[in-house]
């Protein structure tokens, strides 16, 4: 599947893309994973959002990049999703791969920390990401924090 990929910080996105990732985290963390939390936490306006669009126009992928010293010393990738239409056909994988490139971009040189659903470990180890903590619970769910070194490390 060949998806059109955007990143943004919130005020370069026009107001359907805002809509759109806001409608789809909703869908995925509240709704399918039955999980009542504040999703727009603050953090979205210190973020640039990366968004995959299909041939349609419809928004498939979604994730935000998080300025270091937000959330941890490094920059971070957080609400990775994949809309439950593509899952299972690599679009999880593009959207991560994207991610880490945009990231590396904006912040050369540094790490990337993730706070992962610990059920989503081996597909982030996949990427290179590490767990560097014991399981923890964010919003009832089992989460580890996993980093991927900086590219010039070995």
């Amino acid at each position: 599947m060949h998806l059109n990929w955007t990143l943004g910080r919130l005020h370069e996105l026009g107001p359907l893309d805002v809509y759109d990732l806001l409608a789809l985290r909703s869908a995925v963390f509240v709704v399918e994973q039955t999980c009542v939390f504040q999703d727009p936490d603050g953090v979205d306006r210190q973020a640039h959002h990366l968004l995959g669009r299909d041939e349609r126009g419809d928004l498939q992928a979604v994730l935000r990049i998080v300025d270091p010293g937000v959330k941890y010393a490094e920059p971070s990738i957080g609400r990775v999703i994949s809309a439950p239409a593509v899952r299972r056909r690599g679009v999880g994988q593009e959207l991560m791969a994207q991610g880490i490139v945009r990231c590396r971009g904006l912040w050369p040189g540094q790490g990337i920390r993730i706070s992962a659903q610990a059920r989503l470990e081996r597909f982030y180890r996949a990427f290179g990401f590490r767990t560097v903590t014991e399981p923890y619970l964010e919003d009832d769910i089992p989460h580890v924090e996993m980093l991927l070194e900086p590219e010039h490390a070995s």
